[in-house]
């Protein structure tokens, strides 16, 4: 059977998460209990983020607020599609249903942990290593999450790189009511898949704690896919006076994962389920301790300093070949063939200081906040090492690491924005954003044969300004403009081998994102935002093919190969059915959809292909999809929460060039596909619950992702139908 996302358009349109009455009347007044930082989060609030919360200026931007609850998306396995359905266009990358990661991406950007989006939590990156290599290793478990909260492409003026925007996962907070409280879900599932998440919580006098254990196991969905993920978290913050308090948080997350190993299309079409390797592993381990002080000099003035530390490794030992080359016995060796040994050593540290002051212009409140950003990270990467020919997870080196780097960089930041309040319906939010980055890149390549030494300093400044009219107490237009930059990573300035070459003068990736939207709600039947994009991504990164100076060969030239320009729509809408015919009902069936339109062409530029130099000018962003639609249905009552969604997302290419077809699978096209998923949570004597979750309810065959390096190379497939119970308590 097959589904086209058209027949469901008109039919999919509110919110799967709980959201109270949003009356029509209401101002969209300022309000200060949405924050970045440790303040609790009040139910009444709309589906975007107030015009200032905390130290934070959100008036003119286009922001999202996601509040999780179980029987709105799988919480136990930490579903991405889920999870992010009410935020139009975002791409997940769907490695695995093991929710070890979360992989987004948005309007163009990499969806490979999240490489181009800046993640945070509780306002604090958790990026590995934010200029150099910002993959993000680290993800907390959903079941420790109250809310998401996202700040699409004017994000890079408050909260630096990427255009990929930000996201933060604001964590649960002791109950402020209760001195303790206990917080347990056990939940298990097919192929011997268990979660458990613990949790204690509460306030004693100033003190206000929170701590969770989560611990997630299971054989995954295809064979040789088996994880092991734990993940702890502990929250205390004294509040010293009326004015001021300080936080300390300490997060850690470490798991292993069997890796499957890529397919070939014919792979793929034979049976999708199956495994090309099983001597692969995969296993990073991040701690993130974070202080975060705040005071409040007066009504009228705010200050936030932040600093936190994040250390860690990343570790994996590979059989790498393309997915038709099996994994055997080599006769002339009489074992498997040695595997390559990979680790990554992080050590970062950052201090943002934040500080926001209201004031009068005229009869009218203003606001303006700036703030400095200090950042440190000196990463150790150790790659092509020999390993053992053995078959279990084992770092062991019998030849040492072909590449061995010390990784080093220094960033200052400072911003400014003022949101000016000209008449009670009308602001405009200049802002600017200056930036410092010093990279220094020491170490041996072409196994051990090639020294390099690399420095690279730039600096430079980023400007923005927001527009936003309140065109009745419940709705509102906004827009704005601002600059972005993505940094180039160490993996661009460092050469594969001796025939590769980089530009002395790469530069830094820098455009700008343009949105125009308009946004409301009637009463508490209807919620929408209704935005149209335009992205301009210059001098993206790749490579070039050159013959050399001699003119005797050929090599790969890194440096900047053209710009890229995204742009569309991005639309959602929700509807109360039964509120339509009796606004006071204890019970509600709620409709929404998510829509995103996406054009994303390369306008310039060309990039190296089977030794020649090929085109880009009209080819597709690699990863992008032109539709991606999810939508679903929610009924709930004061004991009934459950969700039934589906997901449309259309085809893509894996890389610049829109290659079709490779008979190793690592490029190609990624096709589009469907795919259902169901929520469930039933709560019962006033502490218990009981939750169900069935994600690709009807067993689609899919895949999100063509990879050429790690964890293929090759198709990775998604799962197919997989499932989980739980019973959970909170005392």
């Amino acid at each position: 059977m097959k589904f086209k996302p058209t027949t469901l358009l008109p039919v999919l349109l509110v919110t799967a998460t709980y959201i109270l009455p949003v009356q029509a009347q209401q101002k969209n007044k300022r309000d200060t209990t949405v924050t970045l930082d440790s303040v609790l989060i009040r139910e009444n609030r709309p589906k975007h983020l107030p015009e200032v919360s905390g130290t934070y200026i959100f008036a003119g931007k286009r922001t999202h607020l996601i509040t999780l609850s179980p029987g709105t998306a799988n919480l136990a396995n930490n579903n991405a599609r889920m999870l992010f359905a009410t935020i139009p266009g975002v791409n997940v990358w769907e490695m695995d249903g093991a929710g070890t990661q979360i992989n987004i991406g948005t309007r163009g950007t990499d969806s490979h942990r999240s490489i181009e989006t800046n993640m945070r939590q509780n306002g604090y990156n958790f990026n590995s290593d934010v200029f150099g290599y910002p993959e993000a290793h680290y993800t907390p478990p959903m079941q420790g999450v109250s809310q998401i909260q996202a700040v699409r492409g004017s994000a890079a003026l408050q909260f630096g790189s990427q255009f990929g925007g930000m996201f933060n996962f604001k964590m649960k907070e002791g109950d402020p009511d209760k001195p303790f409280t206990i917080e347990s879900e056990q939940s298990a599932g097919g192929r011997r898949f268990f979660n458990s998440y613990n949790a204690v919580g509460g306030t004693v006098g100033k003190i206000n704690y929170y701590a969770y254990y989560s611990q997630r196991s299971g054989d995954g969905w295809r064979p040789d896919a088996a994880f092991n993920y734990n993940a702890m978290y502990g929250h205390l913050r004294y509040q010293f006076n009326g004015k001021g308090s300080i936080t300390f948080e300490i997060s850690r997350m470490n798991y292993r994962q069997q890796i499957a190993g890529g397919l070939t299309d014919a792979q793929f079409a034979a049976d999708n389920r199956q495994s090309t390797r099983f001597r692969n592993f995969f296993s990073p381990e991040i701690t993130i301790p974070a202080l975060i002080f705040n005071y409040n000099f007066s009504p009228n003035t705010k200050l936030e300093v932040t600093s936190h530390v994040l250390f860690g490794q990343r570790n994996s030992v590979q059989f790498l070949n393309t997915p038709n080359v099996a994994d055997t016995i080599n006769t002339s060796l009489k074992s498997y063939n040695p595997r390559q040994v990979d680790r990554d050593y992080y050590l970062g540290f950052t201090t943002e200081a934040r500080l926001l002051h209201t004031y009068h212009l005229g009869n009218l409140q203003s606001t303006l906040t700036g703030g400095l950003r200090f950042f440190t990270q000196e990463t150790r990467r150790k790659q092509k090492g020999q390993g053992t020919t053995g078959a279990d997870y084992d770092l062991t080196l019998t030849q040492p690491y072909g590449i061995d780097l010390n990784l080093n960089t220094l960033n200052y930041a400072a911003f400014a924005e003022n949101n000016f309040q000209f008449t009670p319906r009308f602001s405009v939010t200049p802002g600017v954003r200056f930036e410092v980055i010093n990279t220094t890149t020491e170490g041996v390549i072409n196994n051990r044969q090639t020294p390099i030494s690399y420095k690279g300093n730039r600096s430079f400044p980023l400007f923005g300004t927001g527009l936003q009219y309140q065109v009745s107490g419940s709705s509102q237009l906004y827009g704005n403009i601002s600059q972005a930059y993505r940094p180039y990573i160490y993996a661009n300035v460092t050469p594969a081998d001796q025939l590769a070459i980089i530009d002395p003068d790469l530069k830094d990736s820098k455009g700008y994102n343009i949105d125009l939207g308009y946004r409301g709600n009637v009463q508490n039947l209807l919620n929408y935002d209704l935005a149209a994009y335009y992205v301009y991504y210059g001098n993206r990164v790749g490579t070039l093919t050159q013959g050399n100076v001699t003119g005797t060969g050929m090599h790969q030239y890194t440096t900047n190969i053209g710009n890229l320009v995204s742009k569309g729509v991005e639309t959602y809408v929700s509807l109360s059915l039964l509120r339509l015919f009796n606004p006071d009902a204890g019970s509600d069936i709620r409709l929404f959809n998510s829509l995103a339109l996406d054009r994303a062409r390369y306008t310039s530029g060309m990039v190296g292909l089977a030794n020649t130099n090929v085109s880009l000018v009209g080819k597709r962003a690699e990863g992008t999809p032109g539709i991606i639609n999810r939508g679903g249905i929610s009924y709930l009552n004061r004991h009934v929460l459950t969700t039934l969604q589906y997901s449309y997302v259309g085809k893509n290419y894996s890389d610049a060039n829109n290659t079709v077809y490779t008979t190793t699978g690592a490029a190609g096209i990624v096709p589009a596909y469907h795919v259902f998923d169901w929520a469930f949570s039933y709560s019962f004597l006033q502490h218990y619950h009981v939750t169900a979750n069935v994600n690709n309810i009807f067993n689609a065959r899919y895949f999100t992702r063509r990879i050429n390096m790690y964890p293929g190379p090759g198709i990775l497939p998604a799962d197919g139908t997989t499932f989980n119970i739980g019973l959970g308590l909170k005392l």
